[in-house]
């Protein structure tokens, strides 16, 4: 990870915009982190860049991709995604939120993950599932206070770390 590239303080400068292809290394950089450091993820090893524009490609009007831009920087991003490949679930989403490990606790995942349950009312969801892991207190928060319920949650289904995770599930009706 870069250091001290984050030396701007005014949130005012925090830019939320669509990604663009040329924002995936910033992306990559964030996410690689969050798989190595952390159970928000439940991928184990570490993407690589090519990786990483092939599922940028999965992204579109019908699923978001917007990044958080400081000083030129990507520090972090959030995304809708399909949440079931059923018909039926066609107006349900899964969210995630992304930030980058220097710029946490300075009120950029809020906004993103604001800015991208704007998007899906927009585009006209109807409901949003955020699937957090049971330890992950900090994200369960985040979304506790935009308006996320908890729904419910599935004991031991993911292994990382050396220790069975539980993932828990929480739901926004748009």
């Amino acid at each position: 990870m870069r250091s001290s590239f984050l030396n701007l303080n005014k949130m005012e400068k925090l830019i939320i915009r669509k990604a663009a292809e040329e924002d995936v290394k910033g992306i990559l950089e964030i996410y690689n982190y969050a798989i190595v450091h952390t159970t928000a993820s439940f991928d184990i090893k570490e993407q690589s860049l090519e990786e990483k524009k092939l599922w940028f490609q999965g992204y579109n009007d019908k699923y978001p991709l917007l990044v958080a831009q400081l000083g030129g920087e990507i520090v972090g991003y959030s995304s809708l995604s399909s949440f079931r490949n059923k018909e039926a679930y066609a107006r349900t989403v899964e969210n995630s939120v992304y930030v980058h490990p220097e710029a946490q606790g300075k009120g950029i995942a809020k906004r993103l993950l604001q800015a991208i349950i704007e998007e899906g009312r927009k585009i006209g969801y109807h409901v949003i599932i955020a699937a957090i892991t049971k330890e992950n207190e900090i994200s369960i928060y985040l979304h506790e206070q935009v308006g996320f319920e908890y729904i419910g949650c599935m004991k031991e289904v993911g292994y990382k770390f050396g220790e069975w995770q539980d993932v828990c599930f929480y739901q926004l009706k748009l």
